[in-house]
């Protein structure tokens, strides 16, 4: 049966090159990059060299990069991390925006338990931040503004480089959340004037098990985990060799392929690929903005039938897609992300995310636009009938 993954949001299939820059790693050149003998400078110079690739693809010096388990750690150790390190005890609000990750709003909400005030910033219909919110948001009380970059479910763009100098104008720190970024559009840290941002390998063709966060030099850090100096003291223990290794290949070969132009392909998929749903299936609409968003992101309503069963149907058919964050598939109710942006629920319910990448095919697109009609066709009869028998 033809597999087609269309859930690259979730996490993507690492590169050939990453997965022959990691092998010798995993084999004849282990070692520990905290030993002092040949085997662990060997160890130690691998790791330098993946956080300049990382530094590279964010436009940030290699000591300014930290590396992680994952992206979610990152956010955690950006948020609890900096906040902690804070000499200014006025500064008790966090201000973070409605549509993030899971990680950044848990995060948050254990701030606000832990002394701090936790304010959600709203989002527009489209699901984008407004710059004027924030701006009212802001004052000589808030110690950190959070707004991710691109929106994992929506793919929506957020203005993070109008964000960034009103949160530095208000002596505030900012960071940004540019996991589901990275790869697909280009970023520079001093663009938008981030203090602290978040990217993963996995979301890049690299390995699981990898991220990083940018952590600006003026920015005071208490870490999370603590025991040896690795990290510059920022994140004790062993870093995992293989996969900062191969993050740092796909960090160079994200950066590549951006200057390429391959995210434009990505995006020109996405576009057909929405144009071919809208046309095909009736009573089907975008969530999100048609224009300030990536295009490689697709997340539609299929109104009148259940996500999770065209998730399944589609699973059935070889295609791979998600109803919403990867992170948050064991939650019960719908996404709050399009709650966040005004949907009913039943309309987030009925919503699922096509979310597709560089390997992705013309062919990929045309095979996902002719079994998706028929499934939608027969979940709606279904609950058509469904309806009738219970009235």
């Amino acid at each position: 049966m033809r597999r087609v993954d269309a859930d690259h949001a979730a996490t993507t299939r690492p590169a050939p090159e990453v997965v022959e820059a990691m092998l010798p790693f995993l084999g004849e050149a282990w070692g520990n990059p905290s030993s002092v003998h040949a085997r662990g400078e060997a160890a130690r110079d691998a790791v330098e060299t993946a956080r300049l690739e990382v530094a590279r693809l964010v436009g940030a010096q290699p000591e300014e990069i930290v590396f992680t388990a994952s992206g979610s750690e990152a956010n955690n150790l950006a948020l609890k991390g900096a906040t902690a390190a804070l000499a200014d005890a006025r500064r008790r609000r966090v201000l973070v925006s409605a549509v993030e990750h899971p990680s950044v709003l848990e995060a948050a909400r254990w701030l606000g338990e832990h002394g701090f005030t936790l304010e959600l910033l709203p989002v527009r219909a489209n699901g984008i931040v407004d710059p004027a919110g924030v701006r009212e948001a802001l004052g000589d009380d808030v110690a950190l503004v959070s707004v991710m970059a691109v929106n994992n479910e929506t793919g929506a763009l957020q203005p993070v480089d109008e964000i960034g100098p009103l949160v530095h104008h208000a002596g505030a720190l900012f960071h940004v959340d540019a996991v589901q970024a990275a790869g697909k559009v280009p970023l520079a840290v001093d663009g938008c004037q981030a203090d602290l941002l978040t990217v993963s390998g996995h979301k890049l063709h690299g390995p699981l098990g990898a991220a990083a966060l940018f952590v600006r030099r003026r920015v005071r850090l208490v870490p999370l985990v603590h025991g040896g100096r690795q990290e510059r003291g920022r994140r004790a223990g062993t870093e995992n060799l293989a996969a900062i290794v191969g993050f740092g290949a796909a960090s160079a070969r994200a950066r590549a392929q951006l200057a390429a132009g391959g995210a434009r392909r990505v995006e020109a998929l996405g576009e057909r690929l929405l144009a071919e749903l809208l046309r095909r299936v009736p009573d089907t609409r975008l969530n999100g903005d048609l224009n300030q968003r990536v295009g490689g992101i697709v997340n539609v309503c299929f109104a009148g039938v259940d996500g999770e069963a065209v998730l399944h149907e589609l699973d059935a058919a070889g295609v791979s897609v998600s109803t919403g964050s990867a992170c948050s598939s064991g939650e019960p109710g719908p996404s709050h992300v399009l709650l966040a942006m005004g949907l009913r629920p039943e309309d987030a319910h009925a919503s699922v995310r096509f979310s597709l990448g560089t390997d992705t095919q013309d062919d990929d697109i045309e095979y996902v636009a002719e079994v998706t009609p028929p499934i939608v066709e027969r979940l709606r009869a279904l609950a058509g009938r469904a309806i009738e028998k219970s009235a």
